[in-house]
């Protein structure tokens, strides 16, 4: 059984070291791979500070959810934040 097990594991280490290989000797001739991470709303605001006509209900969905030890307690207060938002 170690056999195998041992076989395997040496099979693997071979593997892994063919395969970095041939990914240095592609890099080598094509030139290394680039990532480029785009930020699609790099420069927007975030979430919109509630203020004016919602603030109220905005106060009270975050006083809830921080005393409260479950969010589904605050589930009317988050549904009067949205109903606000919609009707401003």
């Amino acid at each position: 059984m170690m056999s195998g097990l041992m076989g395997s594991m040496a099979s693997g280490m071979a593997m892994g070291t063919g395969m970095a290989v041939a990914n240095r000797a592609v890099d080598a001739v094509m030139g290394p791979r680039q990532t480029e991470v785009v930020h699609r709303h790099e420069g927007a605001p975030g979430a919109a500070p509630a203020s004016g006509v919602c603030q109220f209900q905005h106060d009270q969905l975050n006083q809830c959810m921080k005393s409260a030890s479950d969010a589904s307690v605050c589930q009317s207060y988050l549904d009067a934040l949205k109903s606000c938002q919609q009707q401003a």
